[in-house]
C-alpha cells in the first residue's frame, strides 16, 4: 500500500451533512484561509500536535469499520486539497477495492486552488462542495485573508466539466447577508450555471474565535430573508 500519509485533524465514522447519504468524512489539517467564522478553527494551523499521520491502509481500515452503513467518504478541513496528492491516492484505492468502490468520493473545499489540482483529482472525485464566503473580493479578504478569485475560477471549472455538487453560503448576520450581495452573487452563480444547487448555512457563534463571537447567530427569522431573496433572484435549486 501506498507510503504516503497524510495530517487528519479528526474524522467522523457517520454524517448525514458532508454530502449525499450517510458518509465518512476525514478532516484533514491545515487551512489557507483564515476565516473569521471558522467553526473549526483548530483545523486552520498547517501543523498540529493533536493531528494524526495515517497512511492510506489506516484510512482505508477506519473506513471500513464504517462498513456497510456508509454510502461515501468525503474530505473536509482545513482544505484538504493541500494535501490532494492524498486525497487523489486515497480515491484511487477506494475506487480500485473491490469492498470499496460502491462509494462515492465527494470534497468539501473552499475552492482556493488550481485548475491543475482540480485536474488531477477529477477522475477520482465524484462531486465537490464548495464554500463561497462573500462574492465581494474587498469583503472576501476582511473575512478570510484572501481574495476570492481562485474560489470563483473553482466555481467556473467545476461547474463546466459537472464536478460541482453545490456551492454553500455561509451567511453571517451584518457581515456577508445583504440583499445586494445576497442578490449579486445569485446573479453571478446563476450565470455560471441556471441549474447550481445552492446550499444555505446558517452562522453560529458556537466554537468560532473570540473576534466572531460577538456576531451573533442567524436567526429564523435571518434565514427566511435569506431564502425569499435567494429564491426571487431565481435560485431554483435552494437548499
Amino acid at each position: 500500500m501506498n507510503p504516503l500519509r497524510a495530517q487528519i485533524a479528526s474524522y467522523i465514522p457517520f454524517s448525514w451533512v458532508d454530502g449525499p447519504g450517510n458518509r465518512f468524512v476525514l478532516f484533514f489539517q491545515g487551512c489557507n484561509f483564515d476565516c473569521l467564522a471558522c467553526h473549526n478553527p483548530q483545523t486552520i494551523p498547517l501543523s498540529s500536535t493533536h493531528a494524526e499521520f495515517l497512511s492510506i491502509a489506516e484510512v482505508m481500515d477506519r473506513i471500513r469499520e464504517s462498513m456497510p452503513y456508509i454510502s461515501g467518504v468525503t474530505v473536509s478541513g482545513g482544505e484538504a486539497t493541500l494535501q490532494h496528492q492524498f486525497i487523489y491516492e486515497l480515491f484511487l484505492a477506494i475506487k480500485r477495492s473491490p469492498d470499496l468502490k460502491r462509494l462515492t468520493t465527494f470534497i468539501d473545499s473552499n475552492g482556493s486552488c488550481t485548475q491543475s489540482v482540480w485536474e488531477k483529482l477529477r477522475p477520482v472525485t465524484d462531486g465537490v462542495m464548495l464554500d463561497l464566503k462573500v462574492l465581494d473580493n474587498a469583503a472576501h479578504i476582511a473575512l478570510t485573508g484572501q481574495e476570492n478569485g481562485a474560489v470563483l475560477d473553482s466555481i467556473r471549472f467545476l461547474a463546466s466539466v459537472g464536478l460541482l455538487y453545490e456551492v454553500r453560503l455561509l451567511l453571517v448576520p451584518g457581515q456577508n447577508d445583504s440583499e445586494g450581495e445576497l442578490i449579486k452573487t445569485a446573479q453571478w452563480l446563476l450565470g455560471v450555471d441556471p441549474k447550481m444547487r445552492i446550499k444555505i448555512n446558517s452562522f453560529m457563534i458556537h466554537g468560532v474565535r473570540s473576534p466572531a463571537s460577538h456576531w451573533g447567530d442567524a436567526t429564523e427569522v435571518d434565514l427566511l430573508r435569506y431564502r425569499k431573496t435567494l429564491l426571487d433572484a431565481g435560485v431554483a435549486n435552494l437548499i
